[in-house]
This record gives C-alpha cells, sequence and structure tokens, in this order.
C-alpha cells in the first residue's frame, strides 16, 4: 500500500473520533450531562494514535522524505501542518486538563472543555483537508522509488517496533468506544 494510503486510512479513523468528540462537546455545549471520560478517552485516542502514531510518520518519516526532495520546510506546507500539530497538542492539553476538572466536580470547567473540544475539530478537520488534497499528492509526485520503498520501511518500524503490535486495534476499539460514549 502506498504511504500515503497508509496516512489517509489512518485519517478516517481520525474522522470517526472528530465526529464522536464534536457530538460530546456539542451536547456537553447544550447543556446535557456527558461523562468527561468521554473526552479523557478521546484525549488517550489523540495522544496515542493520532499523535504517537499518525503524526510521528509524517513529521518523523514523510516530512523529511519530501524536504529531501526540495520541499522546503519553511513558508511551505510542511511547515503550516507542523504548526497545526503543534496547535492539536496544545488543545489536546487543555482538553486533558478542563476534562480533569470537570470528573473532579468543577462545573465552571464544561464551557472551556467544549471550546477547547470544538476548536480541536474544526482545526483537525482543516487539517486533514489540507494534507489530503494538497500534501499527500504532492508527496506522491515527488517521493518515487527507493525513496517510496524507505519511507514505507520506515511507517512499519513505526507501526511495530514503535509503537508495539496490536496498537491499530487496540485505537479502532478505542474509537468505537468513544463514539458509543458520544451518542450514549
Amino acid at each position: 500500500m502506498e504511504p500515503t494510503e497508509i496516512l489517509k486510512e489512518e485519517h478516517r479513523v481520525i474522522e470517526r473520533v472528530l465526529a464522536a468528540l464534536e457530538t460530546a462537546a456539542s451536547r456537553l455545549k447544550s447543556g446535557e450531562a456527558i461523562s468527561p471520560a468521554i473526552f479523557l478517552q478521546a484525549v488517550e485516542f489523540i495522544i496515542g494514535f493520532a499523535d504517537g502514531c499518525h503524526h510521528k510518520k509524517e513529521e518523523g518519516v514523510l516530512f523529511p522524505a519530501m524536504q529531501a526532495t526540495g520541499i522546503p520546510s519553511e513558508g511551505g506546507p510542511i511547515g503550516v501542518l507542523i504548526a497545526e500539530h503543534q496547535e492539536g497538542r496544545r488543545l489536546t492539553g487543555a482538553m486533558r486538563v478542563t476534562a480533569e476538572k470537570l470528573q473532579a466536580g468543577d462545573i465552571r470547567a464544561r464551557d472551556e472543555l467544549a471550546r477547547s473540544a470544538l476548536l480541536y475539530v474544526d482545526l483537525l478537520r482543516q487539517h486533514i483537508a489540507k494534507e489530503d488534497g494538497v500534501l499527500f499528492p504532492m508527496a506522491e509526485r515527488v517521493i518515487k522509488g527507493p525513496a517510496k520503498a524507505e519511507v514505507s520501511e520506515a511507517f512499519e518500524h513505526i507501526e511495530h517496533e514503535e509503537t508495539g503490535q496490536g496498537v491499530h486495534e487496540r485505537f479502532l476499539a478505542l474509537a468505537d468506544a468513544i463514539e458509543q460514549g458520544a451518542e450514549a
């Protein structure tokens, strides 16, 4: 499978969690009683899968492979996407803090939790559209032959050696749980 196809498949899983997170945050914002555990599960998914596996492949493998072909990291799509990864990490941290406060009984954290979650959802949806529509087609044009094989091998290494066997299965199950929890 093409390296960019692997990343696109991962985007589809991330989008499932984004939809559930949006549902939970909208319900929370409207005053419904939503368990903070849903948000903490989403944070776990984001840190472990979206950032720990997916963004690791992009930042550690794909972006450098593109840079090796002459695509600059500054002033172009790679720099923008890295900045968005960093903003996503900031929003994820805010979600964690406010979800923990709400879980501890601090009702004042509801609005900030909903706001952080919805900002994250918006950011990631736009981010995914940029990667799927601009960056990945660019990568497919410039990364060829042995370089493409090296990217695929490095993705496999991250998948199996660095993040561990069964990581996708575990995070797919977590995505299912988040979806169910957001609708409950």
